[in-house]
């Protein structure tokens, strides 16, 4: 299979789709891999290190016309619109509930879309997210005690505290990967944390992992209003596969906040849960204030650290990319479920439900798209 590596043309965007070592796998694996010049320079991975292991460098538009497969990062752009052409393969993250325009256009090019963020095992866990949600948590909290300093406009917090001064309290809505991991790191500080979730079974396994140091609430409306009141961080990391994020903080609940105080919502690129945050930014200029609460809303938080997230990433992303390519897509998700769970668009049809629920379209099975 021509396989094709894109440079990311969103905005901060620096990680790339396959390491030169992604490269030299599948070139052994006799397929050939197209790459853009200077794709992986945002990850300190130069052309002359994806040309030693065996890729063929070319333009944007050349990977594009080559590539039955093209291996990216984030979303297509609306400029990369015009790239996709009918039976290509595109493989990466996509976050498709939230944006009906790329949507729409994927089913006009008639392209097969497999997400990475819908790839799910039998367990619930989704494996291709994952990595990059541990990252995202991680920044979380460390982006947050950042901008609690009163340079960064945030209300002069020390998360840790001093000794004889109380620590600063950071609340964490959901309980899943984000937000284990920005509690990993708000308890390394020293912070007071409290996380919420709506499973009672994933607070008690939280409770148990961190030996009863954070406290855990469900996840209700009262209670996050409450929590909120005195919160100096919260992360809002909910996330339902493939679709919307729902609202759970109002602007009621913002309002309510403490001046200064700082919101980082890493669920974002799948619409955000909290009222108040209505655009995306960009580590260029990352927040903006709504009623005196710093909103910090970027959708590729990962992006700042690229290295350590491309290798992560492609940890995970390879051994899929190379079952596609080596048994040709639909036998390749046919053969794997998880994989399947991952198709969200072929051949002009949403596969996915959350995401034609989303836009309301018709949504057609994957096993009926692949068998016809």
């Amino acid at each position: 299979m021509k396989i094709g590596l894109l440079k990311e043309i969103k905005a901060d965007e620096n990680r790339v789709g396959l390491t030169p070592a992604g490269v030299r796998i599948l070139t052994q694996d006799g397929h050939q891999v197209w790459v853009e010049h200077e794709a992986g320079v945002g990850s300190s991975f130069g052309d002359e290190e994806y040309l030693s292991h065996g890729a063929r460098l070319a333009s944007r538009e050349e990977v594009s016309a080559e590539s039955d497969l093209i291996v990216k990062v984030k979303e297509p752009q609306p400029e990369e619109y015009d790239l996709m052409r009918p039976g290509q393969i595109l493989y990466t993250y996509f976050h498709l509930a939230p944006v009906r325009d790329l949507t729409l256009a994927l089913l006009e090019r008639k392209v097969s879309a497999v997400a990475y963020e819908t790839v799910q095992l039998a367990d619930g866990s989704l494996p291709l997210l994952t990595p990059m949600s541990e990252v995202a948590g991680r920044m979380a909290t460390q982006i947050g005690a950042h901008f609690l300093e009163k340079a960064a406009g945030g209300r002069g917090v020390l998360l840790g505290g001093v000794p004889g001064v109380a620590p600063g309290r950071v609340v964490v809505l959901g309980a899943g990967t984000v937000g284990q991991n920005a509690a990993v790191i708000a308890l390394g500080m020293g912070a007071e944390v409290t996380i919420l979730d709506v499973s009672a079974k994933r607070l008690r396994e939280i409770d148990l992992l961190f030996h009863g140091r954070p406290r855990t609430l469900i996840s209700n409306p009262y209670n996050i209003a409450e929590e909120l009141k005195s919160a100096d961080l919260l992360v809002g990391g909910v996330l339902i596969p493939g679709a919307r994020a729902p609202k759970l903080v109002s602007e009621e609940m913002v309002r309510s906040m403490l001046p200064g105080s700082v919101i980082v919502d890493v669920a974002i690129d799948q619409g955000g849960s909290v009222e108040t945050i209505d655009r995306i930014t960009t580590h260029s200029n990352p927040t903006y204030i709504r009623h005196g609460v710093l909103h910090y809303a970027v959708a590729n938080m990962p992006g700042a650290v690229p290295r350590t997230s491309t290798i992560a990433l492609t940890n995970v992303t390879l051994p899929y990319l190379r079952q596609i390519a080596s048994r040709g897509l639909a036998q390749a998700l046919l053969a794997d479920n998880a994989l399947l769970q991952g198709l969200n668009v072929m051949a002009g049809q949403v596969t996915y439900r959350a995401v034609a629920e989303a836009h309301d379209l018709p949504y057609t099975p994957a096993e009926k798209v692949l068998r016809s």
